[in-house]
């Protein structure tokens, strides 16, 4: 007993050391968050909605200026577990500056006849007596803040994280909110309910093959930091069963997570269920982010073995391409024919991953923060063009609203054409970026697979343009624009103007990538 007494009085542990200010933009959000939870239990009612938004708005722009405070940084902190480096402060400011325009969006009350977009009690069933009496009192949802901010939060620590553990808990921090934002619109209930269920569903699947596959892939290297993966790569190259095994489970959460085919099937149906304010927001941010920790993965990682897994993913960009393209020409709902060209520029921006090189990388950071402005923008207008039952999304519905409506109709017309990757517009610099990358990094094939899509896109693009413009409006079921509030008014000029910018200007955020350098090994 005294040697055991012994013993344990002499053995030393060592403290974690946390790199408090590295992590600061993570902290900040995910604090609003917890405080933003408080808020919930115990303000009255009526004080909810003001604090809530000036909390949130206050954390996303101090999270913002963090992340610009800690430029030039090249750090691993958290223990080794979050890489804090020139690609991951874009992508965390990209999350921030497209956070803050989609809060703006979620903030408008002015456009929808009952005041709010979000049901006024989630967890109530579709016409229940229970949801018309909250419906009579006139309450609002405001739970949907603390969601939106713990969602950020994970965003910001998926593209850092340097071993597969934390990117697993930053995956679930981000999923698990959107599955319940995904539920929460006040109209068509039951639409939104069976999006919330599917995402939620397959979304459990594919964090599971994500978690299968980081067990492979320590089984096979003995560690879950990619740093760890990459040496046991070089040390052990000719045993790789394992990891050949355990990357494509991996490979199957993160591209989940990005909308690419095969595993793309979710997103019309999410995109059309949710609330229009949240699938702008998820459609945007949720791209950066995974695409961030894809990035991670491949350059870090799994760089020693791109030829065995560049092959594969030369399929599934082309497939990713090519699905989203033609599937996008047939829709008739404005929604999902976003969906399916969301699917579609996730395979241009899946030829920047490809290229394996500083250019691929850069392209794909450009690419990405160009996609999400112009989305929240697209999906913002959605919000406005409204018939007598809530949100008119049939595109039969749009004829002749650039008669009626052309300030709104041009900037639609402009998202449009930066999704389609015209000139003058953010879309064509994030084509050329990443096209040009590609090029460079020996994915010529799948470039011409990618022009091709693009030219073939711009069909149905313009075909939407032409029906707002040189269509007469209907007789009858046709729709209007709400004139909204200050949130959505100013949110859609800021986009317009960015997505202007970026396209005519594009030397700052290029430079920008240039200055972020690559990802720290």
């Amino acid at each position: 007993m005294s040697a055991i007494l012994a013993a344990t009085t002499t053995t030393t542990w060592d403290s974690p050391t946390i790199e408090y200010s590295a992590l600061a933009p993570i902290l900040i959000v995910l604090g609003a968050a917890v405080i933003s939870v408080l808020l919930e239990a115990f303000l009255p009612r009526e004080y909810r909605r003001p604090i809530q938004l000036i909390l949130t708005f206050s954390a996303l722009v101090l999270g913002l200026a963090a992340v610009w405070w800690q430029r030039g940084t090249r750090e691993i902190a958290a223990e080794g577990s979050v890489a804090v480096d020139g690609p991951t402060l874009f992508m965390q400011g990209s999350i921030l500056v497209l956070a803050i325009i989609a809060a703006l969006v979620l903030a408008e009350r002015h456009v929808d006849p009952a005041g709010d977009s979000f049901a006024p009690r989630a967890s109530a069933l579709p016409g229940s007596e229970d949801e018309q009496a909250f419906t009579r009192l006139g309450w609002f949802q405001t739970e949907v803040w603390p969601l939106f901010l713990f969602c950020v939060g994970g965003m910001l620590l998926f593209p850092a994280s340097s071993d597969l553990l934390t990117m697993f808990v930053a995956l679930e921090v981000l999923s698990l909110p959107l599955y319940i934002m995904a539920g929460l619109a006040r109209r068509r209930r039951l639409l939104s309910q069976e999006a919330a269920l599917k995402y939620f569903v397959l979304g459990s699947f594919s964090s599971a093959f994500f978690l299968y596959g980081v067990a492979l892939l320590y089984g096979y290297a003995g560690t879950v930091d990619l740093k760890g993966i990459a040496d046991a790569l070089t040390r052990n190259a000719g045993e790789q069963g394992l990891v050949i095994a355990g990357v494509a489970l991996l490979m199957v959460g993160l591209l989940f997570k990005i909308g690419a085919a095969p595993f793309h099937q979710w997103t019309p149906d999410v995109y059309q269920g949710s609330p229009t304010s949240v699938t702008g927001f998820m459609a945007a941010c949720t791209k950066v982010a995974a695409f961030g920790a894809l990035l991670r993965v491949m350059y870090v990682a799994l760089g020693g073995i791109r030829w065995d897994w560049r092959p594969v993913m030369y399929i599934i960009a082309g497939l990713t391409m090519i699905v989203g393209t033609l599937f996008a020409l047939t829709q008739t709902d404005i929604k999902r024919m976003l969906a399916y060209s969301s699917i579609a520029q996730a395979g241009f921006i899946l030829v920047g991953v490809l290229a394996t090189n500083a250019e691929g990388l850069q392209g794909t950071m450009v690419y990405l923060l160009a996609y999400g402005i112009a989305t929240i923008g697209a999906f913002a207008i959605v919000t406005l063009v409204r018939d007598s039952t809530g949100e008119a999304t049939h595109l039969s519905q749009w004829a002749g609203l650039g008669k009626k409506s052309p300030l709104v109709a041009s900037a639609f017309a402009l998202f449009l054409l930066a999704f389609a990757g015209i000139p003058l517009t953010s879309g064509f610099t994030g084509k050329f970026a990443v096209f040009t990358a590609g090029i460079a990094g020996g994915a010529t094939g799948v470039v011409i697979i990618g022009v091709l899509a693009s030219a073939v896109a711009a069909f149905f693009y313009v075909r939407v343009i032409v029906l707002m413009f040189f269509n007469e409006p209907p007789t009858e079921g046709g729709a209007s624009v709400v004139v909204p509030s200050t949130f959505t008014t100013f949110a859609i000029t800021v986009t317009v103007a960015l997505t202007l910018v970026i396209g005519i200007l594009p030397q700052t955020v290029l430079q920008l990538t240039q200055d972020a350098g690559l990802f720290l090994r």
